[in-house]
């Protein structure tokens, strides 16, 4: 009985009855809260897939558990779009994880499965993978409402409670005692009270409304000794940068003005300095799901607030002859697509989520829609301006939104790829060197083996006056990649009953690889895990033995170590000689103060640090590497430069000294062998420039510069070594 007809019952009786009525509704109500707050064992925030695998498994390991979902949707990306999984090495992808993939395989094996075409008339990709020959086959790519129908049968088979559309209250929705989360309550009102709690949201608004600490954007190259960390404004990968044209591109509304403006789509801002850090994210989109099934097919439609002006740039992307535009429309089964963005101007929308992390949920929302408009104007105006070339206009019509696919949202994806938002700076932290095996990963929960790809982050206009991105990294993991299990747990001194599988602590570059949805499904199940021998034990999760962890998940079918015979590519080995093994004060490249375009390197060894740069080969003068070094005494030092050799260094490269007398310039062949000269228990040998004395008053610094040079110039690192 509701509130408004107890009080017309009230109405027509006596008072006394009035008294008892509004008691029993009391009573009810408080019964209803005490239902609402009723404790769990553990309690997932988070819709994805790997909230579900994390619910599953607690179950599994006989624990209560909730999900509180803020969307209505479960599934996340997986089921929003992303059905050409970004796999990686698959031997590698275990338990629940590998679970769904083998259920996708079986529903296809249902000849009711194929509508728009056959199983023979898909191709090998319906034909399934085994790592081992004893495995269930699994199938990596599916429609989205296959991936969603899957997840709800799990929800139903472990009779998972899930509440949908619950937000949480993050400014004062968490109640924390002494770093113990006791329960979390809604924007609705209602409160979940729970022994562990996972986040397992894109955004890890449970973690950072619980006080642990997060970080967002990118780290420089110096702060975790990554190569390909910070702003990148000279690395080209996968074809999504304007190189791939035929000439550049002018940023300006009146070609050759910059009083006319830029364009829509780029930044007026600097790109910022080579390897510095920023709070920029890489770009989202959504991952359409279209066809060319004509009875299964939604034309594009032209949606409120199109404006056919934001897309100029496309057109000078056209005017210099791109055509790729259907390179990432990626074969479903039934004719459908998964689309994702491909070139130097496609469906992601640079700059336009800086925000998005950290924002109210009304901005988010409105974040959503302009991703949505943007996206949507871009189909249709490939589709219908007579600007576009014929033949990509009419290969653009042949295709459209999938009828059978997201039928609640006019056909569109429900989840936003949120690439990257919040990362927790957790127990341990996660880095590209970790990932390349560069430094050693402690305790594995599970494995990845994705190469490092994060989208552009930035549009800008160079030097020169032209059209760039930047951001977008492409570096190769050689092999699989352990992940601590340090990297799902906060801070012992911020909180000690929760588990993060999805914003784990790691750097932004690492995260690049990380962030693939099987990733998340796997750290998921390995969360809960570690959440559940938690309860078990009575104690923090930082506590939990890894032993025990480890025992449970090698059980339950997780792949924790490089399967014997896996394929990797010998550079994994590599290893690079640390500043901290040498005599004297060694500056690493990563720590120069860099002026114009360099790229990181590791194709000739040895090396010091974690890699080498070169220039472009532009001879110009605007690449230099000032290295810096703070002396402890004043005195004599010698100056020893870095660099491996290669017949296509340059043998005229400039270094600049300046010491406590001056400067003094030199004139180096890099494609010649370093001297050899040096101690013999040096690691590696370095190029004698000279003795200089140097004063704590006077600057010590060794300056390499492309100016005049007649081949690639090398930084690598320099070293001041005190003259007795």
């Amino acid at each position: 009985m509701t509130l408004n007809e107890m009080i017309d019952i009230c109405r027509s009786t006596r008072g006394v009855l009035v008294l008892v009525t509004l008691l029993l509704w009391s009573n009810a109500t408080r019964l209803r809260a005490d239902e609402m707050t009723k404790p769990c064992d553990i309690v997932v925030y988070g819709g994805t897939a790997a909230a579900v695998t994390a619910a599953v498994q607690a179950r599994r390991m006989g624990h209560s558990v909730i999900v509180i979902s803020p969307d209505q949707h479960l599934g996340g990306l997986t089921s929003g779009g992303l059905g050409w999984t970004d796999t990686g090495n698959p031997a590698v992808i275990g338990g629940l994880a590998k679970e769904f993939y083998q259920e996708v395989f079986r529903h296809y094996q249902n000849e009711g499965a194929w509508r728009q075409q056959t199983r023979a008339n898909y191709g090998k990709r319906a034909l399934g993978y085994q790592a081992n020959p004893s495995d269930a086959a699994t199938m990596w790519v599916f429609e989205p409402h296959v991936a969603e129908m899957i997840l709800e049968r799990w929800v139903d088979e472990n009779s998972l409670e899930v509440v949908r559309n619950q937000w949480l209250d993050r400014e004062s929705g968490v109640r924390s005692v002494g770093g113990v989360i006791e329960s979390i309550s809604m924007l609705s009102g209602e409160t979940y009270s729970g022994r562990v709690f996972i986040d397992a949201t894109y955004e890890g608004d449970l973690i950072a409304a619980s006080g642990i600490q997060t970080t967002i954007g990118r780290e420089s190259t110096s702060e975790f000794d990554e190569p390909h960390a910070g702003v990148q404004p000279d690395l080209d990968h996968h074809h999504h940068h304007f190189q791939v044209l035929q000439g550049p591109v002018d940023p300006y509304v009146i070609p050759g003005d910059p009083d006319s403006g830029l364009l829509p789509l780029i930044s007026p801002n600097p790109v910022g300095a080579a390897g510095s850090g920023d709070r920029r994210i890489q770009a989202y989109c959504f991952r359409m799901c279209l066809t060319d099934a004509s009875d299964n097919r939604v034309p594009f439609a032209k949606p409120d607030g199109y404006d056919p002006n934001t897309y100029e740039l496309l057109i000078r992307c056209f005017e210099q002859g791109w055509r790729n535009v259907f390179n990432k429309f990626d074969p479903l089964p039934n004719r459908k697509t998964d689309t994702n963005n491909h070139g130097p101007v496609s469906f992601d929308y640079l700059g336009a989520n800086y925000d998005y992390p950290e924002a109210s949920y009304a901005r988010r929302r409105e974040i959503i829609r302009q991703h949505e408009i943007y996206q949507k104007g871009l189909l249709y105006f490939i589709a219908t301006d007579p600007r576009v070339p014929r033949d990509i206009q009419a290969e653009m019509n042949r295709w459209g939104l999938a009828k059978d696919e997201f039928v609640d949202n006019g056909h569109w994806p429900h989840q936003l790829y949120v690439r990257e938002a919040r990362r927790m700076v957790g127990d341990f932290i996660m880095t590209e060197n970790h990932l390349r095996k560069t430094l050693p990963t402690p305790q594995s929960i599970g494995m990845g083996s994705y190469a490092i790809d994060s989208h552009n982050t930035q549009r800008y206009v160079d030097d020169d006056g032209h059209v760039q991105n930047e951001g977008d990294v492409g570096v190769s993991t050689n092999g699989p990649y352990e992940i601590a299990m340090g990297a799902v747990l906060p801070q012992r001194a911020q909180c000690t009953n929760l588990v993060s599988p999805v914003c784990v602590s790691s750097t932004h570059m690492a995260f690049g690889s990380i962030r693939m949805e099987p990733v998340f499904m796997i750290l998921g199940q390995s969360a809960a895990s570690i959440a559940s021998l938690a309860i078990d034990a009575d104690t923090a999760v930082q506590d939990v033995p890894y032993a025990l962890v480890r025992e449970r998940l090698l059980q339950d079918g997780q792949v924790l170590q490089t399967p014997p015979g896996t394929r990797i590519r010998s550079k994994s080995i590599s290893r690079g000689v640390s500043p901290s093994m040498l005599p004297g004060n060694t500056i690493d490249d990563n720590q120069a103060t860099r002026t114009g375009n360099w790229t990181t390197s590791r194709s000739t060894s040895p090396f010091i640090g974690s890699g080498y740069r070169h220039d472009q080969r532009r001879a110009d003068g605007k690449a230099t590497a000032t290295f810096a070094a703070a002396l402890p005494h004043s005195g004599l030092y010698e100056v020893r430069v870095a660099s491996p050799p290669n017949i296509n260094r340059s043998t005229r490269t400039k270094i600049q000294v300046t010491h406590a007398d001056g400067t003094s310039i030199q004139s180096v062949d890099q494609t010649k062998s370093i001297d050899h000269a040096n101690d013999a228990t040096w690691p590696i040998s370095f190029k004698r420039i000279g003795t200089f004395r140097f004063t704590p008053d006077s600057p010590a610094e060794v300056m390499v510069s492309n100016e005049g040079a007649d081949g690639y110039v090398i930084i690598d690192a320099v070293n001041f070594l005190a003259v007795p």
